[in-house]
């Protein structure tokens, strides 16, 4: 067996797909330290700038010093303290969902509840998911252990085919809102509409969308004026909120459902008080400055029209996730690191993340992104791009 690991380990490095953890010092709201270099952060999901707000850290270190480090079991036995109660009802009120439930993170929520809504289903239920869905969604499907129809990435009319080649009663269809190594924005008034046609649970993952989207920050469901009926919600806390941790929105016997059979947020010690204390307030901040969002896409659309003018390849981005394809994994991370060298932290994905052939530079922004950083750090993607890209 450590021979075959050792091989595996060696065919990563011939590839370019070899990853390490490198240690970083965050030095403000956008600039870091990373192997020795001050650089300019460009793939930080902080996408509002919360994670170094004075509020969401003092209500952190208050939390602490009244209920301790952490909540000391599952929810279920004593782990449900009076913070997480107060940020399920402030979620509830929130997303305008009849319940709410929280998780210790997206991928554990997506882990527990689909499983636990296909076995309640009862056997012969199917999932309809994008191709292009997060690996924890694929991973939820397979634990789900049943039928799983792969539609191509937004195309619809493949989707329509697959739920009416289904002969199965109760379907469940699976998607991303903004989709994670794209950025680009999913049809969900479309994918809705089918839902409704075909009788189908439908399951919005709105990681990426939530604080972000929707002129309160609600997320797609406001963005795009969506029904709530026979539709659930996933989004999590630390990317625009700052925080860390998930919850599913659904109507009443949904969450209930998850309460007792989400084997993830069951056998799970719950988050510490302290980062519900936190989300918390990043949910106050976010209906308060609606200037965050809207520097945010402002920013966002910025750098995106300079790069497309230059002719780089953004694929059908649309949002503040804005991938610069590569194709070669090996290029890809030539750009990230001669980036890193003149000070722009920007993050090489490469398979299995993507696709072989699909590798890229994901650039993320933030708020807190002045106008200067952006123009800078456009100048220097687009230099080092072309000037690597003809020496390969």
């Amino acid at each position: 067996m450590k021979d075959s690991i050792k091989k595996e380990l060696k065919n990563l490095r011939a590839n370019s797909l070899e990853r390490t953890l490198n240690e970083t010092q965050r030095t403000s709201n956008v600039r870091t330290t990373i192997k020795n270099k001050d650089a300019l952060v460009l793939c930080s999901n902080d996408y509002l700038g919360l994670l170094n707000h004075p509020r969401l850290k003092s209500a952190a270190i208050e939390a602490t010093k009244k209920y301790g480090t952490g909540s000391g079991a599952s929810r279920l036995i004593t782990g449900t303290t009076p913070l997480h109660t107060e940020l399920e009802k402030k979620l509830k009120v929130f997303t305008k969902f009849n319940d709410v439930l929280l998780f210790n993170s997206g991928y554990q929520a997506k882990i527990g509840a689909i499983p636990a809504l296909i076995n309640a289903s009862g056997k012969g239920t199917e999932i309809f998911s994008d191709k292009l869905n997060h690996a924890s969604i694929i991973d939820a499907c397979i634990l789900s252990r049943t039928k799983v129809w792969r539609y191509q990435h937004s195309d619809l009319s493949i989707l329509e085919d697959k739920l009416k080649e289904s002969n199965s009663k109760n379907k469940l269809i699976i998607t991303e809102s903004v989709f994670s190594m794209d950025g680009d924005l999913a049809s969900l008034n479309d994918i809705q509409f089918l839902s409704k046609k075909y009788n189908a649970l439908l399951y919005i993952d709105d990681a990426h969308g939530f604080g972000v989207l929707g002129k309160n920050g609600r997320g797609v469901i406001e963005e795009l004026n969506l029904i709530k009926k026979n539709t659930i919600l996933m989004a999590t806390f630390g990317k625009a909120l700052g925080s860390y941790g998930a919850f599913i929105a659904g109507d009443s016997d949904i969450i209930k459902l998850l309460t007792n059979k989400a084997r993830a947020f069951i056998f799970s010690t719950s988050l510490p008080p302290a980062i519900c204390a936190a989300t918390s307030q990043a949910l106050d901040i976010i209906q308060e400055e609606p200037k965050r969002r809207k520097r945010l896409h402002s920013n966002a659309n910025l750098l995106r029209d300079i790069l497309n003018t230059a002719g780089l390849d953004t694929l059908n981005t649309s949002t503040h996730i804005i991938p610069v394809l590569t194709g070669s994994a090996k290029l890809a991370l030539q750009i990230s690191n001669a980036l890193l060298e003149d000070g722009v932290f920007v993050q090489a994905i490469r398979p299995p993340t993507v696709r072989a052939g699909t590798s890229r530079l994901r650039l993320t922004v933030s708020s807190e992104l002045s106008t200067e950083d952006i123009l800078s750090a456009a100048d220097l993607i687009i230099e080092k791009f072309k000037e690597l890209s003809c020496a390969k």
